[in-house]
């Protein structure tokens, strides 16, 4: 029996990505909305870390015969409001740091949008791209199997992240169904519609980003027709968000993915390069649109700039150089603590991350409540409840930014922190 740790001969570096540390990130994010709050100390130090942290290094039959290690991740950060919600990202840069402070944003997000959830995250170390459809099932269902000691429709709910769809649920929710001897669909969200998915969750996040861009436009006095968009990354949440915009009349002039970036001042036609990408799996070579860098599209004169790709992205570096008008962070953690400082000096209007691409862990919500009363909405309806909830939250961030007067980043930071705080303090600590 042969067992492999490298992948396809190369080996995974577990050092973390370019940039500060996300999860010391997270935690200075919190210590500066905690400064705002009347916090018992011993309740802040509880915040400020996870409260769980699972790592499991398991094996897996490859398509050749061998089998390979892989090392996966699930940590939980607080459980104070409810069972944790949280994605499963398969990508080859997963840190263990990394999953700490996405399992911490989440629970602000959920609590931002008063989901009776807490954070949590998942990540394994690979990536997707290079193995088959039989092995990812294998490594998923084996990922899977490692979870099910802390993963329940009321004790913790993953979802779809980077490197993860709507099969690798339906792969996990049957895993854990066949460990229980009985179909439990709630076990998941962003499943397939066969099998318990909600309508509307594919783009949810996207969605979700153009509500709040709409919202952040009405705002400043911004008409649509007159805006213009660049989106750094065009996956399931960059793509979306591009249509959508696109669709409400804002012209997108910029796009990017991993091979580069694409530049068009008279606009790109999203539907066009769509259906491109869907045939060549990239952005490149369409013919529409001149080649620019990534690094170029952040610092383009544009009104809005979506950073939907990878954490770290907005840095002190190159945060002097941002034009746009607004920054919705359809990414998680793309802009360092000291770049949002140099932006809120220029005075760029934030929406921060768990603010803006909320939408994906919304319509989870509403998934997994039509799982547990098995009655489903429709399209119409889950869109329409969505729009409301985004709405509503984005003016109860802006009201908080007014009311302390703070950039909407710690505004909504003050918010989830209170939320939190207050769901900490009436449960107290057991025993």
């Amino acid at each position: 029996m042969r067992v492999q740790i490298a992948q396809r001969g190369q080996v995974y570096s577990k050092a973390a990505s370019k940039g500060p540390n996300p999860f010391e990130t997270a935690q200075r994010q919190y210590d500066i909305a905690a400064q705002f709050l009347s916090i018992d100390p011993s309740v802040s130090t509880i915040l400020r870390d996870v409260q769980r942290i699972l790592t499991v290094n398991f094996p897996v039959h490859m398509d050749d015969g061998s089998i390979r290690l892989f090392t996966g991740y699930r940590v939980q950060h607080n459980l104070h409001r409810g069972p944790t919600k949280g994605g499963i990202r398969y990508h080859p840069g997963v840190t263990l740091d990394e999953v700490k402070a996405l399992a911490m944003w989440m629970t602000w997000k959920c609590a931002i949008f008063n989901l009776p959830f807490g954070g949590a995250k998942g990540g394994v170390v690979v990536d997707p791209k290079r193995l088959s459809q039989i092995e990812l099932e294998h490594l998923t269902r084996r990922f899977t199997s490692e979870l099910s000691i802390l993963i329940g429709p009321e004790s913790d709910i993953p979802a779809p992240d980077m490197g993860t769809n709507a099969q690798t649920m339906a792969w996990m929710m049957d895993t854990y169904s066949m460990h229980k001897g009985y179909s439990v669909p709630a076990v998941v969200t962003g499943k397939p519609l066969s099998i318990g998915g909600s309508q509307g969750r594919d783009e949810a996040t996207g969605r979700g980003v153009m509500i709040v861009t709409m919202e952040a436009l009405k705002h400043l006095g911004l008409a649509a027709d007159t805006t213009t968009v660049a989106v750094q990354g065009f996956g399931n949440v960059g793509s979306n968000s591009a249509r959508l915009l696109a669709e409400q009349g804002c012209k997108i002039v910029a796009v990017s993915d991993v091979s580069g970036a694409l530049y068009a001042p008279k606009g790109i036609n999203v539907a066009d390069l769509t259906r491109y990408t869907q045939e060549h799996g990239t952005i490149e070579g369409f013919p529409h649109a001149d080649r620019i860098t990534n690094d170029q599209l952040l610092t383009l004169p544009v009104t809005v700039l979506v950073p939907a790709a990878m954490e770290n992205q907005i840095t002190l570096e190159n945060a002097e150089d941002i034009q746009a008008r607004i920054i919705t962070e359809g990414a998680n953690g793309p802009t360092t603590p000291e770049a949002d400082d140099v932006l809120n000096e220029k005075g760029i209007f934030m929406i921060p991350d768990v603010l803006a691409n909320a939408g994906g862990v919304t319509v989870s919500y509403f998934e997994w409540v039509q799982d547990l009363q098995h009655f489903f909405w429709t399209e119409e309806e889950i869109n329409e409840r969505l729009h409301k909830i985004m709405r509503h939250s984005f003016h109860r961030v802006l009201a908080a930014r007014e009311m302390h007067s703070v950039d909407m980043r710690l505004a909504a930071y003050i918010l989830a922190v209170q939320t939190v705080a207050d769901a900490s303090n009436a449960r107290s600590i057991y025993p």
